[in-house]
């Protein structure tokens, strides 16, 4: 009967394990939602749990991990100049077509400071392109950045329903029905 052990590659693969963790965390997280089992995420990334739980010691810190670039690239585009409101949502509902676990994360009632803290970065940047929306007109003067995000969390929870090829369509219809209550 053949070894099926893996062999211990020691700390020098401690980087390639945790870019291998971040990897596999992404794509079980778009696949199988937010509350994936870590067990999961370990097997796809060809790692132990120990290895997953040495990097990671709990999921809100995997999911800080994964979500850290997606939320660094919405900033990224609200600071660019002439980047709308609207910019930023199709970015954000880009990313929620990808995974719906990034919106399912900020959008449910955080109790981790971690989370929030990701909770209040994409609310700053909804609140100061509201603001500019405001002033055009092109949205509602009593609409906050919460209102927002929870437009964005029912957009997610209807596309999570749907297998990946067809999340784009039911997106876009899901979409065109609550940007009619966003606007002015």
């Amino acid at each position: 009967m053949p070894d099926t052990r893996r062999t211990n590659r020691g700390p020098g693969a401690a980087a390639q394990n945790r870019a291998a963790l971040i990897a596999a965390a992404r794509e079980v997280f778009a696949a199988a939602g937010y509350d994936a089992p870590l067990s999961m995420v370990a097997r796809a990334a060809g790692v132990g749990q120990g290895s997953l739980y040495r990097h990671f010691p709990d999921r809100i810190s995997l999911a800080m991990a994964v979500f850290e670039d997606a939320v660094a690239e919405v900033e990224a585009l609200a600071a660019e100049p002439g980047a709308t409101l609207d910019d930023v949502l199709a970015l954000i509902i880009e990313q929620t077509i990808a995974s719906t676990a990034f919106i399912d994360m900020v959008s449910v009632s955080p109790a981790d400071p971690r989370i929030i803290a990701v909770h209040h970065r994409v609310a700053d940047v909804l609140a100061g392109k509201l603001t500019e929306a405001r002033r055009a007109g092109r949205v509602r003067a009593d609409l906050t950045a919460e209102d927002v995000v929870l437009a964005v969390g029912m957009l997610a929870a209807v596309i999570a329903k749907r297998p990946a090829p067809a999340r784009r369509v039911a997106a876009a219809r899901a979409w065109t029905l609550l940007r009619r209550g966003l606007n002015a």
